[in-house]
């Protein structure tokens, strides 16, 4: 292991951390060093995903605040799939977060097992955050609120600033894309990553390389839309249609960005668009091109995805988190823009994916290289 390992906290304790933190389980020594499927770099800078350690965890349901974080993860509404059910207690519990508005009200009208059940527990108040992420000794907090969570999102972004930590923002709530945010923890000198989770083989990198792939081949793109319909409490929470604003945004200008010429918004449709229960953590999407080729004859271009959705994710934010420490150990703060282009929808700058590929393995190699230096020149 890595000397030290990566110290992580996570607010929000649902899918997503459930995934991640079943990968780092999952992701053994043993098979890392058999050769390991799913992972887009296996080891970055000299830690594998093993070297990874949630040290504080916080959330808002009663089925989870007070237990164990190798537990809470299973516990409901969660309801992605189990990979890696033999985690042992890792002695962290997880702590009563800020709800603010990271509850939409409607999720009280379903099922037990569907929506949220606030736990009694006070809120914490920032100050109160920020000491017990000092306390537990953790280097970078990822935010994983629902989405809709403005004032949430902030408030951990806010608490990151204070603790003197590392900030990964996972969902659509502008962050690292707000000049104001990205001033100050460039200010601080403590790396961000964000906005939005760009999956490993999701609807938005499908959608952008097939984009990208009409631009390349002198295809003319005249309208797209992406449907996608989901059964986990993301999409249950998406109901809430005034919540949507941010997600929209970040999904459409991720597909915009890949085309010849700005499309004109009626022809452009990116979004969540149904809640289906029995689908749980199962995300299907639907895509479609219509454009025309030489000559100016017609065609169309459909596509079906179906991916479990949280996994899919889970593989691009152990990469996030590999390249934050090494922007920590480098001593580099502010956006880290190579990882942003790679790994989020809705990053300050937006490049094609080739690039931003490339970016990101330079990134890699030349922050892995500042680092060893670093390392060789501390004292003894």
């Amino acid at each position: 292991m890595a000397l030290g390992g990566i110290r992580i906290a996570i607010a929000g304790i649902g899918n997503c951390a459930s995934a991640l933190i079943q990968g780092i389980h999952y992701y053994t020594p043993e098979r890392c060093r058999e050769g390991v499927h799913g992972l887009m770099h296996t080891e970055i800078g000299g830690y594998h995903p093993y070297d990874i350690h949630v040290v504080a965890a916080f959330d808002v349901d009663a089925r989870k605040v007070g237990q164990d974080v190798s537990r809470a993860i299973f516990a409901k509404p969660n309801c992605t799939t189990v990979f890696e059910s033999e985690i042992p207690l890792s002695g962290v519990m997880v702590q009563m977060g800020a709800v603010l508005d990271g509850i939409s009200e409607h999720m009280a009208t379903y099922a037990e097992d569907r929506t949220f059940i606030r736990a009694a527990a006070q809120e914490p108040t920032k100050a109160e955050v920020v000491e017990a992420l000092r306390q537990s000794g953790a280097e970078i907090l990822l935010n994983y609120m629902p989405v809709g969570s403005e004032r949430a999102a902030r408030f951990y972004a806010e608490c990151a600033l204070e603790a003197g930590i590392a900030f990964i923002n996972n969902m659509p709530v502008f962050i690292a894309s707000d000049r104001d945010f990205a001033a100050r923890f460039k200010a601080r000198n403590l790396p961000i990553i964000g906005d939005d989770i760009k999956s490993q083989l999701g609807a938005t990198i499908v959608h952008r390389v097939l984009t990208d792939l009409f631009v390349k081949r002198g295809v003319k793109l005249l309208r797209t839309y992406q449907l996608n319909t989901g059964g986990n409490t993301d999409f249950l929470n998406m109901k809430n249609q005034e919540r949507l604003a941010s997600k929209k945004t970040s999904k459409t200008e991720a597909v915009q960005a890949a085309t010849a010429r700005r499309m004109a918004d009626e022809n452009i449709h990116v979004g969540p668009s149904d809640y289906v229960p029995w689908q749980n953590d199962n995300k299907v999407a639907f895509i479609r091109l219509e454009g025309q080729l030489f000559g100016e004859v017609p065609m169309n271009l459909e596509v079906r995805l179906s991916v479990e959705d949280s996994p899919n994710s889970a593989g691009t934010v152990i990469d996030m988190i590999r390249c934050c420490k090494l922007a920590l150990e480098s001593g580099m703060g502010g956006v880290l823009e190579a990882p942003c282009a790679y790994f989020c929808k809705h990053p300050p700058v937006q490049y094609n994916d080739d690039l931003a590929f490339r970016m990101v393995d330079e990134f890699i190699r030349a922050t892995s290289a500042a680092s060893r230096t670093v390392k060789d020149l501390a004292p003894a």
